[in-house]
């Protein structure tokens, strides 16, 4: 399409993940792969946080913000190069294209770069 900006850039990786716009030298923001929810938010299994309603579900925070929480839990959604959890990376997403990069999704094309050795369900 003609009016498209630039395509958006994110490459998660276990320890970090670089985000930024196609085009750049360099990536715009490199943060740690990590998401801080809250202690009762973490009891149970994804399926029960899925259940989960309210405003535990917004209470999170990604990043350098999510180390720096310590009445939080810093999960790592990221394992070996693999998405171990798909609930929390799905909230670290979001956060990154709507706060980071703050770009709107309908706008822009997306680039995810993948671990060539990861499995074709990744």
């Amino acid at each position: 399409m003609a009016g498209r900006l630039p395509a958006c850039v994110v490459d998660c990786g276990t320890g970090y993940t670089k985000l930024g716009y196609a085009g750049n030298t360099e990536p715009q923001f490199i943060i740690p792969s990590c998401i801080a929810i809250k202690e009762s938010a973490k009891v149970g299994d994804q399926a029960q946080r899925r259940m989960m309603k309210g405003v535990d579900d917004l209470d999170f925070y990604i990043g350098d913000e999510a180390i720096d929480k310590p009445t939080y839990s810093t999960k790592w959604p990221i394992r070996h190069g693999i998405v171990e959890d798909w609930d929390l990376m799905e909230r670290f997403m979001e956060q990154i294209i709507f706060k980071y990069l703050r770009a709107e999704p309908e706008d822009h094309y997306f680039l995810l770069v993948r671990v060539l050795n990861t499995g074709p369900l990744q």
